[in-house]
């Protein structure tokens, strides 16, 4: 279950953000996760995340950028987005926490695109979108590369059945952690050997032992 968030709105250049907030009782790590252009922070694997980590000492802020705040249904321009994330990072700088930036599939973008300028510990990237289905010749791991580049750390998550990126897609470096039998949005396939709840733990273990291993 997702405990009840604590919302709050922060200014940005496009309109009000909301961050919903769902504090540890005694955190290590804070992480940030914004959604995806096709949908917004109840996305099953933000909720699952949102609903584990606290327990285990890392505070889940929830990012919903402007134009879900708003009640649009299409996502302006990632320079936008990124001017919108940026402006927001002071608000969860105020926590005074190690942040991990990330997201999931054009969130996950954003968070590699500024982490080393805002300062992250590390980068989480959920359904990273490596390439528009059909099209692998219009790759974009140069954002993954770049963000581990710049911070260090990036930990990609990635279904196996992903149109927008198989994990073996992925150069060995950047090879995800993969989520058998899931689609873009971690859906699991009929008839599959894995539940969706089988399929959460996957990703929340992982996240969850990945964000352990940043505190040494």
């Amino acid at each position: 279950m997702v405990s009840e968030p604590t919302p709050s709105q922060v200014p940005t250049p496009a309109g009000p953000a909301r961050i919903h907030w769902h504090r540890a009782a005694s955190a290590h790590t804070l992480l940030a996760l914004g959604h995806g252009a096709g949908g917004g922070v109840e996305a099953r694997d933000l909720r699952a995340l949102a609903g584990s980590l606290p327990a285990r000492g890392v505070t889940v802020a929830l990012v919903e950028q402007p134009w879900r705040v708003a009640g649009r249904k299409v996502a302006p321009a990632p320079k936008t987005l990124d001017s919108c994330w940026r402006a927001l990072w002071p608000a969860l700088e105020q926590e005074r926490l190690p942040i991990v930036a990330g997201g999931r599939s054009a969130g996950a973008r954003v968070a590699c695109r500024t982490a080393g300028e805002l300062g992250a510990r590390a980068v989480l990237a959920l359904s990273f979108p490596l390439h528009p289905p059909g099209r692998p010749e219009k790759s974009r791991i140069e954002e993954l590369t770049a963000a581990r580049k710049a911070v260090g750390e990036v930990l990609v998550v990635q279904g196996a059945r992903d149109p927008f990126g198989r994990p073996e897609e992925f150069p060995a470096r950047e090879r995800p952690v993969a989520v058998p039998f899931a689609d873009h949005g971690f859906a699991v396939l009929k008839k599959a050997d894995l539940s969706q709840d089988g399929a959460m733990q996957v990703v929340t273990e992982a996240v969850a032992g990945w964000l352990e291993g940043q505190r040494a």
